[in-house]
């Protein structure tokens, strides 16, 4: 039997010294939020979590931890005979739970007897989300970015995605928090992931970046979805110089239809959509936008909407934030050739450009 060793650190240089990392909570737990690259072996699932919790509190902490052992005794076993049923004897595994408390030692006892050099994180989950926090809500931001601007239906996303081709750069935020920004942004069948898994996949995004080169990320406010951009990122972001991207209105709303097109699809989302705007319309304007959804007119509308909320809104953010623009990439088309046009004139710009004071 080889003794359990135990980490007191969750940083990637630390965490990537293990074959494998396994996170021994329930499902329920491992969906919220995860070490990366983690793998769920529970020992104990969902519903036989809250039953040992009940019996717990309810009846006898005796009769609990008997059950709970059963329970646990009876997934490690399930787990050796099929999820680690190939790994060889060098095998380094690192083992965690919710504290680092009696769900992952259990696993990492039975592990260490069969000869593979086991650890466990000590503090569990925690740790590794202390640090999550640490680096998302106390350290300073060391990435030059360039924020990617322009009103509503401009493409962003669109030449965004073509950058990395390109040799430049990107965060995407959107894709990190699944959502495409605005009331009108949520993905259908793919909800949100918590605030928690969200931060993890986008400081593991980060720690990818190359800091010594500029980053492109699109501009967006504080809250993409009910996503919150955390301090260290936002406080970036509103120091950053800008490009923007200018489009006239109506082929934005051309686009924006094309693009969104499975909200224009489902006539009762969009009506709902409209009831929860951020500006308040007179009883008449509504009236008319939502004719003009029955009628299937949703280029129009887009266009009303712009006009009526979107562009406003979105000159105004420019005007008190204050923030330089370093450039504007003028687009009559938003077929594929103006995107790519787009992009490499974007990507050109970026390459050459220099932070102030470097």
């Amino acid at each position: 039997m080889k003794p359990v060793q135990v980490l007191n650190a969750a940083d990637p240089a630390s965490l990537a010294a293990f074959d494998e990392i396994i996170d021994v909570r329930s499902p329920g737990e491992f969906a919220l939020d995860h070490l990366p690259g983690a793998i769920n072996l529970p020992v104990l699932d969902d519903a036989q979590r809250a039953e040992v919790g009940t019996i717990y509190v309810q009846e006898s902490r005796l009769r609990a931890n008997r059950i709970g052992a059963a329970h646990v005794a009876r997934n490690i076993a399930r787990h050796l005979e099929t999820a680690l049923a190939d790994r060889p004897e060098g095998y380094r595994p690192l083992v965690y739970c919710w504290r680092g408390g009696q769900r992952s030692n259990a696993m990492a006892t039975i592990l260490s007897r069969i000869g593979w050099r086991t650890t466990v994180l000590d503090g569990g989950y925690r740790t590794y989300r202390r640090w999550v926090q640490a680096r998302l809500y106390e350290d300073a931001c060391a990435l030059s970015l360039i924020l990617l601007d322009g009103n509503t239906g401009s493409a962003k996303t669109a030449i965004l995605e073509r950058l990395p081709a390109l040799g430049v750069q990107i965060l995407d935020l959107e894709a990190l928090a699944c959502h495409r920004g605005s009331l009108f942004g949520a993905v259908p069948g793919q909800p949100q992931p918590d605030q928690k898994a969200f931060e993890s996949r986008l400081l593991a995004a980060l720690q990818a970046l190359d800091p010594a080169r500029p980053v492109v990320v699109e501009a967006e406010s504080s809250k993409i979805g009910n996503r919150v951009v955390p301090p260290m990122l936002w406080e970036a972001m509103c120091q950053a110089s800008r490009i923007e991207v200018t489009v006239p209105r109506p082929e934005r709303a051309r686009y924006l239809v094309q693009a969104y097109g499975d909200i224009g699809a489902h006539r009762e989302v969009l009506l709902a959509i409209l009831e929860k705007l951020p500006v308040h319309p007179s009883q008449r304007c509504l009236g008319v936008w939502r004719e003009m959804v029955e009628r299937g007119e949703l280029t129009d509308l887009a266009e009303a909407l712009m006009a009526a909320h979107y562009d406003l809104a979105y000159a105004s953010g420019r005007r008190k934030s204050g923030q330089e623009t370093l450039k504007t990439i003028g687009l009559e088309r938003l077929d594929a050739a103006g995107l790519d046009a787009a992009a490499r004139d974007l990507a050109t710009f970026v390459s050459a450009w220099r932070p102030p004071g470097t």
